[in-house]
């Protein structure tokens, strides 16, 4: 079975959707993954005639939604950090509403989009005195609510583990999938991420094999500092992850997720494929 690639709309923010969708059509991609933030698809305020735009482009372009990104939420322009507030475990139960409710729509836009997977951040910043028990805690009863829409729906919502925040490691993330126990629940499997703090991709590939329903992949530097890089700039062995994939989870999207590239995404996307091809065929494992 040959692997397939997907693009995030996350990198295209200076443009709006269908313009987005045809760009990365245009560079080779078969799969976009999908922003519910501004300007691309923001579910509180998607008209059913944008959701239909979005469905005939797709459609034109022959494109397939990888997953739906519900983890960045500019549309709050929170001052402290845009993608990553309103949290999970923000101390304010009225904020960390916000993103609540924003997963619930994000649920349902999915599945009126026909895509099968959104993400969401794994937890949040711990806040000044807040302690990891009492964060997962209230992280856990908040997404509880979510995880009844996501069966209603038909949906899978996927914790993506990321550096700094709550759930940033594996077995952090095992843990916490054993406690909720719902098939609802997946791994989006970030491969920077998991090399930022020093977990192996490739090694962790068969390990999560379980839970993984969508990649990510970016490319970081030797440092380990969280920057997303164009693939082949970094450090990363993609030849053994692509190995490692293409045995144990050959059926799951691999989406490239660059937003740090919004003012030359086309470069970004074109670089990142041909590079990404080039190490699949090294490794002897197809791009469909």
């Amino acid at each position: 079975m040959a692997l397939q690639l997907a693009f995030s709309s996350n990198a295209y923010l200076n443009m709006p959707i269908d313009v987005a969708i045809d760009h990365v059509a245009d560079i080779g991609y078969q799969g976009i993954e999908l922003l519910a933030d501004v300007p691309h698809a923001w579910p509180a305020g998607l008209l059913e005639i944008q959701k239909q735009a979005i469905r005939d482009k797709l459609a034109e372009r022959r494109m397939t939604i990888s997953n739906i990104n519900a983890f960045m939420m500019n549309a709050i322009a929170d001052p402290r950090q845009p993608y990553w507030h309103p949290g999970w475990t923000d101390p304010d139960p009225h904020y960390r509403a916000i993103r609540r409710e924003h997963t619930k729509r994000a649920l349902e836009l999915a599945a009126q989009l026909g895509a099968k997977t959104i993400s969401t951040e794994p937890g949040g910043l711990l806040a000044d005195g807040q302690n990891r028990k009492t964060a997962t805690d209230i992280f856990y009863d908040e997404l509880m609510p979510c995880l009844e829409t996501a069966q209603r729906v038909g949906v899978t919502l996927l914790i993506e583990p990321e550096p700094g925040l709550l759930i940033e490691r594996f077995d952090q993330y095992l843990e916490f999938a054993a406690r909720v126990d719902s098939p609802w629940l997946g791994l989006n499997f970030d491969i920077g991420h998991a090399y930022c703090v020093s977990e192996d991709p490739a090694e962790w590939v068969p390990r999560m094999k379980d839970h993984t329903r969508h990649y990510h992949f970016e490319d970081i530097a030797a440092s380990r500092v969280h920057h997303h890089l164009v693939p082949g700039e970094g450090a990363i062995d993609f030849s053994s992850v692509f190995k490692a994939i293409a045995k144990h989870s050959p059926d799951v999207w691999i989406t490239v997720e660059l937003y740090p590239y919004r003012q030359n995404p086309d470069g970004a996307a074109l670089a990142a494929r041909q590079y990404l091809l080039n190490c699949a065929s090294q490794a002897n494992v197809s791009i469909a």
